[in-house]
């Protein structure tokens, strides 16, 4: 079972930066993914970015240029980040992590691929 807790979210303005991060507990395999999804309310779930464990980035079209996903891997356990950048409002929502374990590819932008989630972090882009 691996665990996610997702934090660093707060309120910024338009044009500022932020970086939410993930802790997930130790992966049983090497080959895993992870990703950021947000969503506001009466709003499906949408994908953000994900990365492989061999480093792999994929954004979204509206994230791309100004948002970065990263993975820390420590000994014990692993960190995703997301440094957000040039904000604007439409980025106001609740973050959150996900995670996939196996081979192959990854899950993609599809909430329903992805097996483990963490707690949303609310980020709030104001003018």
């Amino acid at each position: 079972q691996v665990r996610l807790v997702a934090s660093g979210g707060g309120s910024v303005q338009v044009g500022g930066s932020l970086r939410v991060s993930c802790a997930a507990s130790a992966f049983t395999s090497s080959s895993y993914c992870m990703a950021w999804f947000r969503q506001t309310p009466g709003k499906e779930r949408e994908g953000v970015a994900f990365i492989g464990s061999g480093g792999n980035a994929n954004y979204a079209d509206s994230v791309k240029g100004r948002f970065t996903i990263s993975l820390d891997k420590g000994n014990a356990d692993t960190t995703l980040y997301l440094q957000m950048n040039s904000l604007r409002l439409e980025d106001t929502a609740m973050y959150y992590c996900a995670a996939y374990v196996g081979r192959g590819y990854c899950p993609g932008f599809r909430a329903s691929g992805w097996t483990y989630w963490g707690r949303g972090t609310q980020v709030t882009v104001s003018s």
